[in-house]
């Protein structure tokens, strides 16, 4: 890829940026307000943090693992459902993880 076609790219990449944004902060407040989209909003961020979470635990390139990671975030679901303090969470997966790649 080109110098010019990178810059290129992430020009229009900005500009899209830029217009999603706009198009977002140009919504009347009429819709905004509505409960059902309230709901939405508030359910959304935690929906793409599963997403990613699944991603990133069950994928290596193309294909499905099954491996130390999920082990992992099965201990911080069992932690965070004790309602154990985050860091106390992020140590018990970590640790879980890396005794079971030994």
């Amino acid at each position: 890829m080109g110098s010019a076609t990178l810059w290129l790219a992430v020009l229009a990449g900005s500009a899209g940026c830029y217009a999603i944004k706009l198009a977002g902060l140009s919504v009347p407040d009429r819709i905004l307000e509505h409960p059902r989209v309230r709901r939405v909003a508030a359910m959304l961020p935690v929906a793409l943090l599963a997403a990613l979470v699944a991603v990133q635990t069950f994928a290596s390139g193309r294909e499905l693992v099954l491996d130390a990671r999920l082990a992992g975030v099965v201990v911080a679901m069992v932690a965070v459902r004790l309602r154990a303090p985050f860091l106390v969470v992020v140590l018990a997966a970590t640790v879980t993880t890396a005794v079971l790649r030994l």
